[in-house]
């Protein structure tokens, strides 16, 4: 809890100050140290000052400068010692210093880092946890967050998104930032990449003008060492001010070395620390000081997180989320007159901008420490990138690699996955035959073996064709296959009216649409961006593939490859007409440069890959038992009532159930589609999720299905509800058709209510014509 937070009248104990410099000296010097106690007294008229009482005398803090000092009340002292294991009705003093003990053992670190440069595998590394190691920016779109324990500490542990820098240019540098503001982490680690220190080290320098507590991860120093360069990193680091450490992720190489000096930072007692300002040149400096001054006067208005100096850079980079930050300061207009007449200046004197100015001084001096630290090796380092992009960007082998590429994946993933998944559904048919011998007649056998078993059990026998779709959509990413596709994708993407970096999303989606949908934020393009995320849901989800699987297997046996990846290309092809059409109506070409790192190739750990694969297999697993349980629960209720009178045939109870009548009122929407009331039913219970359609018809034919015989793909043959030109329609009809719940929320949260809603009326429209193109096609064939 922030001092800030607390009520009149309310006490805590102080834990510790947070903030910079100055401020955090002076506050510190009035006595607001760990442990001593602080009572609220009143607040001003306006809320703002709060007098406080410390030490046995009164002191009149802002509200901004209370919200830096962390404390802890009697409740979260109760709280802390009840979870445990003591019971506690008024702690005493021993209870705060035990409570305040515990905290302080406790280090929150921030990963920061380039894409590429093993942050998420580092953060796997230390904390064990799953997050996906993806080879290209903008697979992580979210913090996620790990815990460890070592040398006493807990270390809660935030893996940022990758970011080049700290600017306001794209969502993840905002992102960054404002964690940096908001959650205030105790240590910085930046992961850099050590074989590519001139690139990586910029935001190092980012980073060293907001002065938190930080420590260079020297990640992948084995490739380094490979090369033949050597680093005197200890010198490196002395010059910087900053502890680096050679680690690599990977092997776990280094790891400690890396915590005890997180440690040792935390404490205070590494002497390698010290702020240093980066020399920006005589230019930019003369035009920065007067600004800086004036800062450092006005202290007092300024935000605490970062200092003074950084906030005159900044403004002198006209940031604009640093002047939204500012702009209610008292002195916000003087401050902006002084920048004004500076900026002139720098621009005139340089021919620059002084953004551009800023960076080329800050490369100059990565340029000049590495001229003292870094020799660089004889051995070429990207010779066996140099040989495979040499084939994979061909301009005549690089579009057959690809299209093979997407072909090999569908065919394994069709024709090898069929083995396992006969396997499991053989289990399930046994598992149901059983059920049905050993139980009594009644509702809740009923209950077991048409909606849990008919619902989720056929669902299930798809999960080795989910689980090899993710293991080569894993393998493309962790390895830097899929950012050389989207480098020879860029100007077919540009012709179709997108940027090039949409692809890598696109190409995401053939697994998720969410976390796709979520990769868009990568794009600068706003235009592009929001077109992207509109045309995803078109690219065919893991969700479809159990669909497919049935349908295909059932009515196109000898040609499932090839009708497989007809879905997907058509998914495709209308992705492209969309972005046609929303170029040409609604937005105008705009021409952001296509700027995307190729990194190296890296084999892919075993581990990593596996690790991937099954972390999207476990979230498969986990709609078995939640959603897709629930929803086969319910459309079984919906078929069972209402009950038959006596003499009623079963056939005719199903079509007078609930579902029934439903299935009834939709049916003429797809009847000329060739489909009848329950593929209706299955196509409705879709919309949540599309696993969700087989588990309907699961439940939908197992009245069909006798009790030797639990095949849902041989209930359906030999129902003659399908022909192969109505199964066809129902495949581009699932393919196209309203996305699921958890996209459109994807898509209101990344695009807005309006575009989601149009998402959803757009793509069923089109999925219905298409398909009735597609079934009258079909039955002239």
């Amino acid at each position: 809890m922030r001092l800030s937070e607390l009520k009149t009248g309310q006490s805590a104990t102080i834990l510790n100050v947070l903030g910079h410099g100055g401020f955090r000296r002076r506050i510190m010097e009035m006595g607001f140290v760990r442990g001593k106690r602080v009572d609220v007294l009143q607040n001003a008229p306006l809320r703002d000052p709060i007098k406080y009482r410390i030490m046995d005398y009164e002191v009149s803090l802002r509200r901004s400068e209370a919200a830096m000092i962390v404390v802890i009340t009697a409740e979260e002292v109760q709280q802390q010692l009840s979870v445990a294991g003591e019971t506690l009705s008024a702690p005493d003093d021993a209870d705060f210093e035990e409570a305040i003990s515990t905290r302080s053992r406790t280090i929150n670190v921030a990963l920061i880092g380039n894409p590429n440069s093993g942050k998420t595998s580092l953060f796997n590394a230390i904390s064990g946890g799953h997050e996906h190691v993806g080879n290209y920016s903008g697979v992580t779109v979210d913090a996620k967050r790990g815990e460890y324990r070592y040398g006493g500490y807990r270390f809660v542990i935030t893996d940022l998104p990758g970011t080049y820098a700290l600017s306001a240019y794209t969502p993840e540098e905002l992102y960054v930032r404002r964690h940096l503001v908001n959650d205030t982490p105790d240590v910085v680690v930046n992961a850099v990449v050590a074989s590519n220190l001139e690139r990586n080290l910029y935001l190092t320098t980012e980073l060293i003008d907001i002065d938190p507590k930080m420590v260079v991860a020297l990640n992948m120093y084995d490739e380094l060492e490979a090369s033949g360069a050597v680093l005197d990193y200890e010198h490196l680091g002395a010059m910087l001010g900053v502890p680096m450490v050679p680690v690599v992720a990977k092997t776990g190489r280094g790891l400690e070395a890396l915590l005890d000096t997180v440690i040792a930072v935390y404490e205070n007692r590494d002497p390698r620390v010290r702020h240093i300002h980066i020399n920006n040149g005589p230019v930019v400096e003369q035009a920065l000081r007067p600004l800086y001054e004036r800062l450092r006067s006005d202290r007092d208005e300024l935000p605490k997180h970062f200092p003074p100096r950084y906030f005159a850079m900044k403004l002198l980079e006209r940031d604009k989320e640093v002047e939204a930050q500012l702009a209610d300061c008292p002195h916000f207009a003087e401050w902006i007159a002084l920048r004004d007449r500076a900026v002139p200046q720098v621009e005139e004197e340089l021919g620059e901008d002084v953004e551009t100015a800023l960076a080329n001084q800050k490369y100059g001096f990565i340029s000049g420490a590495l001229k003292e630290t870094f020799t660089p090796g004889g051995k070429e380092q990207a010779q066996t990138t140099h040989i495979i992009d040499a084939f994979v960007t061909h301009k005549l082998w690089g579009f057959p690699i690809f299209f093979f590429l997407m072909w090999l994946m569908f065919y394994c993933t069709f024709n090898i996955g069929a083995y396992p998944q006969e396997w499991i559904e053989t289990l399930v048919g046994w598992l149901g035959s059983g059920l049905q011998q050993a139980m009594p007649d009644g509702a809740f056998k009923d209950l077991l073996i048409d909606g849990v078993i008919g619902g989720v059990g056929s669902v299930i026998v798809f999960l080795p064709n989910i689980i090899i779709l993710y293991l080569f959509i894993s393998f493309m990413e962790d390895s830097g296959y899929l950012a050389r596709a989207a480098f020879i994708m860029d100007r077919v993407m540009h012709r179709i009216g997108l940027h090039g970096k949409s692809f890598i999303p696109l190409v995401m989606g053939f697994g998720c649409n969410v976390p796709a949908i979520m990769a868009t934020r990568t794009i600068e393009s706003r235009s592009s961006r929001l077109i992207t995320v509109l045309i995803t849901p078109f690219m065919s989800c893991s969700a479809r593939l159990p669909i497919y699987i049935l349908f295909v297997g059932t009515f196109f046996p000898d040609h499932g490859g090839l009708v497989l990846f007809g879905l997907y290309l058509l998914g495709i092809a209308l992705a492209v007409v969309t972005a046609r059409l929303m170029r040409r109506f609604l937005y105008k070409v705009d021409e952001t440069p296509f700027v995307m790192e190729l990194p190296p190739y890296r084999m892919p750990t075993m581990r990593a890959t596996l690790s991937h694969m099954w972390d999207k297999s476990a979230q498969y697993l986990r709609k078995m038992g939640g959603l897709i349980l629930v929803a086969s629960l319910f459309v079984w209720f919906l078929s069972y009532f209402p009950r038959p009178v006596a003499g009623e045939p079963e056939i005719e109870h199903y079509e007078n159930s609930y579902l029934g009548q439903l299935g009834r009122w939709c049916e003429p929407a797809v009847e000329p589609l060739g489909l009848n009331w329950k593929a209706g039913v299955a196509i409705l219970s879709g919309v949540s999720a599309k696993e969700i359609v087989v588990s309907t018809l699961g439940v939908l034919y197992s009245q069909d299905a006798t009790a030797d015989d639990a095949s849902l793909a041989q209930t359906l043959r030999e129902s003659g509800d399908f022909t192969p030109a109505s199964a066809l329609a129902f495949l581009v009809f699932v393919l196209l058709y309203f996305p699921c719940i958890a996209t459109i929320v994807a898509v209101r949260n990344e695009a807005g209510r309006g575009w989601a809603l149009a998402s959803m009326v757009y793509s069923t429209a089109v999925a219905w014509f298409v398909a009735w193109i597609v079934y009258h096609i079909a039955l002239l064939l």
